[in-house]
């Protein structure tokens, strides 16, 4: 299944490399480098890159590449997963992932790559488990085990590895019990010009962070669960009474999971946080332009908008813009010809503005359409 596993740091170096069924050579990643060098950015990179004896299967998280080198054909979600769920892991464990924590701690990365994949196929990736396994380094473990000669590996085999549930550890005791769960949503959206919705959609998730004694049976139902297009479960939850009952069935792991991921698409009615009233006008080359951009807050139920942040990428011909805001801060790149305006909170009794001139090149040719506006 999976044969090697190389990280790559953004200079282009390989620092590690983990082996599991044979030992295939890092020149094999010379054809990811190839495509790399193509690549305008590191999301552009495609993930599956076929070789003439291998597959290579990468993820790009914390400005790192995890490359997965594959002989024979295999499900690349799969892969894709797997590698997220290892840099998951690692950030469970140390906190972050790093180049430099990886390095900080080559031993222990190499005992949860030695558990999470046997022989190729995955086998602990449970957090619970692992951890049961293979202790969380700390330094009083770190000292204890440079004096004694031993190692962070657990010399009996996890309570739950064998049970029907692998995912939670049996003899759980707290003094509080208690269970906390956060809804994220990513609302995207296009609008005209008008203010108008062209499409808008949400993806959600449901992350909790769960601390009940024993084995506790939760359920979770929604007012209205018709409006998911799409779901992802996490192993705990019973599918068939999600499917029959549409109610969240399921015995939790111990701490910090997601228990489900969303989807809700276009044809649902999505409410847009913020509403823009733009006036912008980029005239013949030589007199210049103008620009005039308000934001607000829009169906928002009383609750505050922060960390706003607009963009604009500005035709060829603009050479600087000279703008004014009543709140945050703009920056304009005339390399990238990029103007990024950082609002901050929104505040209601003092709307967000932005005006000014925008200064165009001479002698070049009228601009035939205005620019989106990105906001986040």
């Amino acid at each position: 299944m999976i044969h090697s596993l190389f990280i790559i740091n953004p200079s282009g170096d390989v620092f590690m490399e983990k082996h599991w069924k044979s030992v295939i050579s890092r020149s094999v990643c010379d054809y990811f480098f190839d495509h790399q060098r193509k690549a305008s950015s590191p999301e552009d990179i495609p993930p599956v890159i076929a070789t003439p004896h291998h597959y290579l299967i990468s993820v790009y998280r914390s400005s790192m590449f995890f490359v997965a080198v594959c002989t024979t054909e295999v499900a690349p979600l799969f892969v894709v997963e797997f590698l997220h769920r290892v840099v998951d892991t690692f950030e469970d464990y140390f906190s972050e992932c790093t180049e430099s924590i990886i390095k900080e701690h080559y031993v222990v990365v190499y005992e949860l790559l030695d558990e999470m994949l046997d022989n190729g196929f995955p086998l602990a990736t449970e957090s619970n488990i692992l951890k049961e396994l293979i202790k969380p380094p700390n330094i009083l473990r770190t000292i204890a085990n440079t004096v004694t000669g031993k190692s962070n590996v657990s010399s009996t085999l996890p309570s739950g590895q064998l049970s029907n549930i692998p995912w939670r550890r049996t003899g759980v005791k707290y003094t509080n019990n208690e269970a906390y769960f956060d809804m994220i949503e990513e609302v995207d959206a296009i609008i005209d010009k008008s203010g108008s919705t062209v499409c808008a959609e949400i993806q959600g998730y449901i992350d909790c962070c769960i601390k009940l004694s024993g084995m506790p049976d939760l359920s979770l139902s929604f007012v209205n669960p018709r409006l998911f297009d799409d779901v992802s479960f996490h192993p705990c939850v019973r599918f068939k009474r999600w499917e029959s009952e549409r109610v969240l069935s399921f015995i939790p792991p111990d701490g910090n999971f997601r228990l489900m991921s969303y989807h809700i698409g276009s044809q649902s009615i999505v409410a847009i946080p913020v509403y823009v009233r733009h006036s912008l006008c980029l005239r013949e080359s030589g007199s210049g332009g103008r620009l005039d951009i308000t934001l607000g807050p829009k169906q928002t139920l009383g609750r505050t908008i922060e960390n706003v942040v607009l963009e604009i990428p500005m035709p060829k011909s603009v050479l600087n813009c000279g703008l004014v805001t009543n709140q945050g801060k703009y920056t304009f790149d005339p390399v990238s010809k990029l103007l990024v305006w950082e609002v901050g909170r929104i505040d209601v009794t003092k709307l967000p503005n932005i005006r000014g001139t925008i200064s165009l090149q001479s002698g070049s040719p009228p601009v035939e359409a205005n620019p989106s506006i990105n906001v986040s």
